[in-house]
């Protein structure tokens, strides 16, 4: 996708816009490999961009969605250690999905044995079904053209309607019919029939699924932390509060909110490609890349935080929590005051839940004023506030992410590859979760790899790898790629084992 470059010399201009994790990593690069003649500049405030992290008054802290740290790179981990030392916990995550109105251990393919015994057996049934399709499940997942058409192929009828299909609409609010499938490999476990017929009728539990079963995350400051202290090492490289309003590609020379200029001779853009070539770009645009621009679609999304007062503090041993039933607006929520006990203002007196609520132009948003009382509702009927504890929440939060998820559609890769090479044919290089709108790169640490990668591209003349990877789908969600993988649990290895108490948890959390 990405045309191979020749290095740039050690003078060259180079203007990175957006101090999010992709800004700061290539920032981090540029300087590690002697570069100073740089500046990376954003419109905010604070350093962080989607992964950043806020402290209210009462001494809450939130993040911008529920974020996690575990990765597939040894470079990201040398930096984690490098920058946060022993401050950080180590998490074993413990997932559920709430579906039917009973809570499932995740992956909820893998654990259909916590529903009804009827809604097990269509679920079952359904899945036979699928793989026993002619050809067989592979083929009939590889004809798959969309989304729907994989989740119906891989699942059947029964898992497609009780999870999958009410669930991902929630999270990308689009029809899964839009949806290519190539994001897919680590996101969702792709269950082999005789592993959920030996769950169902043995009773077991099957929870290890993923590369994120073992996550970091730091003590304080939440998500955010770890990316101020990137920020922080990059000193007056870094100018916050200076928004582009317009980037000139035949004088390369960018335009800011305050009336000043600079020139360029390469350019690292994480802000949205859409509103890049749409709203930024002024000059030669040819009308084939605004249009392609135009057909990226993407969500939104409210990030709600919910304090409560409670003597014992957090209430459960739970991480997050999926859903798909309609009577909780959001897709997910993370007891965000499980991840480090400095998350709250007191980790005895005090918990908080973080949720995330989508909306799209499929799925219009609950008017903002109404989103709080929305999710706390949901909250209720869930059963994680108890009747009357709402009396007890101290603080509240919102903050509303109008780019929150880039839409994997079925022709996004189409769009992306008249985008991607021309603005690179005019020193335009965009990259990170919207810049380059692969959301199975997008994780943070594929975005700060996306940024470490282009400045070693760019000063090195190495390629890059991030961007063009394609993740393949397994049962286990762990033989994914053949790329630079620390060999610890935390970096995207199974982990050893899991604590007795998770087991206990996961066994004794019945179905309601």
């Amino acid at each position: 996708m990405t045309p191979e470059s020749r290095p740039i010399s050690q003078d060259s201009r180079i203007l990175i816009v957006g101090a999010g994790p992709t800004g700061l990593g290539a920032g981090y690069r540029l300087k590690e490999l002697g570069h100073r003649n740089f500046t990376l500049v954003d419109r905010h405030p604070y350093i962080g961009g989607l992964a950043a992290s806020f402290t209210d008054p009462l001494g809450f802290t939130w993040d911008i969605g529920g974020h996690v740290m575990f990765s597939h790179y040894e470079y990201y981990d040398r930096l984690f250690e490098s920058l946060m030392g022993d401050e950080f916990s180590m998490i074993e995550r413990e997932t559920w999905v709430r579906a039917d109105k009973r809570w499932v251990p995740y992956p909820f393919q893998n654990n259909i044995r916590y529903l009804s015994k009827e809604a097990s057996l269509e679920c079952i049934a359904g899945l036979v079904k699928a793989q026993s399709a002619a050809g067989g499940p592979a083929a009939a997942i590889a004809q798959a053209a969309n989304f729907e058409q994989f989740m119906n192929a891989a699942f059947g009828e029964g898992i497609v309607r009780l999870f999958m299909r009410p669930y991902n609409f929630k999270v990308w609010a689009h029809p899964a019919e839009m949806m290519g499938k190539d994001w897919i490999g680590q996101r969702v476990a792709v269950v082999d029939v005789q592993r959920a017929l030996r769950n169902l009728v043995l009773g077991l539990d099957d929870f290890g699924w993923g590369p994120n079963n073992r996550f970091k995350f730091p003590l304080r400051g939440g998500t955010g932390e770890f990316y101020r202290r990137i920020g922080a090492t990059l000193g007056e490289h870094v100018h916050l509060n200076r928004g582009v309003s317009k980037i000139d590609v035949d004088r390369s020379i960018v335009h800011f909110a305050d009336g000043s200029t600079t020139p360029f001779d390469a350019l690292l853009s994480a802000m949205p490609v859409d509103v890049l070539c749409r709203d930024v770009l002024v000059g030669n645009v040819p009308d084939s890349v605004r249009d392609a621009a135009a057909k990226l679609r993407h969500s939104g999304g409210y990030m709600v935080g919910i304090g409560i007062k409670r003597p014992g503090g957090t209430p459960s041993t739970r991480s997050w929590m999926y859903f798909a039933d309609d009577d909780c607006p959001f897709y997910r929520v993370t007891y965000l005051s499980n991840y480090s006990p400095f998350m709250t203002p007191d980790r005895e007196n005090y918990y908080s839940f973080l949720c995330e609520v989508s909306y799209s132009d499929f799925k219009p948003a609950i008017p903002k004023g109404e989103v709080i009382e929305a999710v706390i509702q949901g909250l209720e009927n869930a059963g994680l506030l108890q009747p009357g504890e709402r009396e007890n929440i101290v603080s509240t939060w919102l903050y509303d992410a109008a780019y929150a998820y880039p839409t994997p559609t079925v022709d996004r890769d189409q769009h992306l590859s008249v985008l991607i090479p021309w603005l690179e044919s005019r020193g335009v290089y965009s990259r990170g979760r919207f810049g380059m709108w692969k959301y199975e790169v997008a994780n943070t640490d594929h975005s700060i790899m996306q940024g470490v990668e282009w400045a070693n591209r760019m000063l090195l003349g190495e390629p890059e790898k991030t961007i063009g990877i394609r993740y393949a789908a397994t049962d286990e969600g762990r033989t994914i790629v053949q790329h630079d993988r620390a060999s610890v649990a935390g970096s995207g290895q199974p982990q050893v084992e899991v604590k007795a108490s998770n087991r206990q948890g996961q066994r004794t959390e019945a179905p309601i």
